[in-house]
C-alpha cells in the first residue's frame, strides 16, 4: 500500500494550512473534509499523521448531537502584527541597546515582560 503523503505530497500542506487559517479556535475535521473533497477515512487519516507529527491536536467535541474531533494548530505562524507591541520599537534607548552593553535586551525589564504577556495570550487555552 502507498502512504498518502506519497501518493498525495501537497495534501497534508493543504489540510495544515486550513487548520491554521481557523487560528486557536480550530475546525471540525467534517468541515474540513467538505472543503478539501476527502473521505472521511482519508481525512482522518492525515490528521492522526498531523497530530503524530505534534502540529495539531484532535479534541473530541459533541456537535449536533454527534461526536467529531475539532482540529486544532499547536503552533501558529508568527505574523507581523505579534511584533507590534515590540517595546523597543519605541524604546527611547534602542540606539544604545545592544548585546554587550549596558543596555541590553538580555536585561531589560521592558521586553521581559512583553514576551511573558506574549507567551500568555498564545499558550493559555
Amino acid at each position: 500500500m502507498v502512504e498518502m503523503e506519497e501518493e498525495f505530497p501537497d495534501l497534508t500542506s493543504k489540510v495544515y494550512k486550513l487548520i491554521v487559517e481557523h487560528g486557536k479556535e480550530g475546525i471540525l475535521q467534517s468541515e474540513l473534509w467538505k472543503a478539501l473533497n476527502l473521505t472521511s477515512r482519508d481525512g482522518s487519516r492525515l490528521a492522526i499523521r498531523l497530530e503524530k507529527r505534534g502540529i495539531i491536536k484532535r479534541e473530541k467535541v459533541l456537535n449536533s448531537g454527534r461526536w467529531t474531533y475539532c482540529l486544532i494548530p499547536l503552533r501558529l505562524p508568527v505574523q507581523i502584527k505579534s511584533i507590534e507591541t515590540l517595546p523597543c520599537i519605541i524604546c527611547s534607548d534602542e540606539g544604545k541597546c545592544s548585546p554587550n552593553g549596558l543596555i541590553t535586551p538580555c536585561k531589560c525589564v521592558r521586553l521581559e515582560r512583553w514576551v511573558l504577556q506574549e507567551y500568555k495570550e498564545k499558550h493559555v487555552s
